[in-house]
Order: structure tokens, then sequence, then C-alpha cells
């Protein structure tokens, strides 16, 4: 494992099967009584959100205290950088209070690469999204989610997702959920179609390891997983479609669209939803939707990515990998 977490397309195979088998570890805390580890005793972890979030903001710190590390919530809405004050000053001034890792969401895309590699501060940088760029723990509980439904939970130690065909639909263009998830299947093996009007797919998608569609309908019958995005119109400052009607009536997923999919197949969708437009209540309540259970699986992941990072450089499922030495 590398010190920080920037993107996706930085993790090896093996990192991200690290990674993955680790949360299977992670996940059976969940499971007792009292969930906390007494991992990170004693290091402190500030979520830096300068973007708005529910989902991620929650999930990084009940991992964080499930760890037992010391949390610190910091939001930009309430802090000096409303009153202009930069990133760097803002890194400086964790860097003074000692903290080991910085878990940061932005709205400018290579803001976590910047805090990462400008000697402002010496601590972990993880990635929690940044602008239209990456969110590398999404792309992680993702894959974690589909192992563990395509392959099963303990078949799927130490397995990637070779051979396994995601379909990603809808705004490309704006996602950074989309970009990390195609270089994250990418390196696990895995066959990604996206699946966009021509206006939502951004320059330069040709160079992208996947294969493009404009048809959603000839892409449900051959797929494992479909994963549904949701169309960011708080990043427009254009019309990329005519209607919602429209796009919904090609590129939103419905019961009908649901039945041409495989049985074993899964419906997916990194959140928040927007019921009728992308996806109807029909298929986001239904068994084959796993909205709720990636919920639960990105607590799993970004456990195992700051007990990695900060705590130790061995598996936690040491009964799937030669034993070594830990940090502690």
């Amino acid at each position: 494992m590398q010190r920080h977490l920037i993107s996706a397309a930085d993790l090896t195979r093996d990192d991200a099967v690290l990674i993955l088998d680790t949360a299977e570890e992670m996940a059976r805390v969940a499971d007792r009584p009292i969930k906390k580890l007494p991992t990170l005793r004693g290091r402190t972890v500030v979520n830096l959100f300068f973007e708005d979030s529910t989902r991620t903001r929650i999930s990084f710190e009940a991992a964080e205290k499930r760890l037992s590390a010391d949390v610190i919530n910091f939001s930009a809405k309430g802090s000096s950088v409303s009153k202009g004050e930069s990133l760097k000053d803002t890194a400086q001034t964790l860097e003074a209070m000692g903290v080991d890792a910085v878990v940061i969401r932005h709205g400018a895309s290579g803001a976590p690469y910047r805090l990462a590699n400008s000697g402002w501060i010496d601590a972990a940088v993880i990635n929690a999204g940044d602008g239209t760029h990456q969110h590398p723990t999404q792309a992680l509980l993702d894959a974690f989610t589909m192992r563990r439904r395509l392959v099963g939970r303990d078949a799927g130690l130490g397995q990637d997702l070779a051979g396994k065909r995601i379909t990603i639909v809808g705004d490309v263009l704006h996602s950074r959920v989309a970009r990390s998830n195609v270089d994250l299947l990418h390196t696990l093996g895995a066959e990604v179609t996206l699946v966009a009007p021509p206006t939502l797919l951004p320059v330069g998608i040709e160079t992208w390891p996947c294969e493009i569609s404009y048809d959603l309908d000839s892409t449900l019958p051959k797929c494992d997983a479909v994963m549904m995005l949701r169309v960011q119109r708080e990043r427009m400052n254009a019309a990329f479609f005519p209607t919602e009607r429209e796009y919904s009536r090609r590129y939103g997923l419905d019961g009908d669209r649901m039945a041409k999919l495989p049985e074993h197949a899964i419906v997916m969708h990194p959140g928040p939803m927007v019921r009728g437009m992308e996806i109807t209540a029909e298929v986001a309540d239904s068994d084959r939707c796993t909205a709720v259970e990636q919920v639960a699986n990105g607590v799993s992941i970004r456990m195992a990515v700051l007990y990695l990072l900060l705590g130790g450089n061995e598996p936690a499922v040491t009964h799937t990998r030669p034993t070594g030495s830990e940090e502690k």
C-alpha cells in the first residue's frame, strides 16, 4: 500500500484485493455487540469536507470511531475557509495540531493530490471525492459489494472480478464515481461498458479502458451488474438533454428494463438517488438493488483503508495470506 489514497488508478490489483479482503474482516466487527477495535487508538483523523456530504462523511466518521481513532470533523461552511482562508493555510493549521490522517472532499479536482504532495502536512491523505475527478473509496465499496454478490463472501477472498460485466449508466461527464469505477474495475479484470447520451460523455473517453454504448436496452441482458448514476444538475451550466422525461425514457431503469437483466444480476446506485429520474421506486426498493448494502459496505471498506494506511501493513485476514509482522 502507498501512503496516500488519492486515485483508484493508483491501486494495483494486489493493493485492491488486499483492501477488499481486509474489509471482509472489518465487516465482522459490525456483527459484534461492541463494534470497536483498538487499532487506531491515539491516532487523530480529520474529516476535511469542503463539499456537502451525507453518506461519505458519516461513513468515514463511523469507520474512524470503530477503529478507536480521535476524530475531528471540519466543515468549510463553519470555518475560516468561508472567510477566504486557503487550503494551504488550513493544512498548516492541521499540521500544527499533529493530525495523523486527513480525509478530504473538495470541489476542485486535484485538491487531495495537491495536499498530499505539497509538503504542507505530514499526514496520510485519503480522497473522499474531488470535483469530477476521483472517489476511490466509493469504487472500492462498489467492488466489494459486487464481489460479495457475484463471487461470494468466503469464496471471494483473494479473488478479483475477472470476467464480470459491469454497465455504468448516466451522467458520466460529471461523475467521479464513474471514473473511479472504470479504473478500479479494469484493474480487477472486469469488463466495463458506459451507457450515456453523447452530451454526458467527457472528451477523451475513447482512451478509457471500457466500451461505450448509447443503447441501454441492448446492454442489459449481458451484464452482471448495472450501476445507475445521478444526473448532477449542480455541476451543469447548460442543457445536456431535452427534458427529464426524455432522459428517463431512454436511460432510466424501470421494472420492465430490470426484467431484461440476467437472474443473478444486481442493480447498484452510489446515492443519492433521484427516484423517477434515473431509477424508479419499484427498482430502488427491489431485492436486486444494493444501494443500502453499499452504504453498510462503505464503513467496512473505509475501516480497511484507514487500518492499512495507519494501523498495519499486513492484512487483517491472516488465514488467506502468509502472516508477517504488524505495526501497532
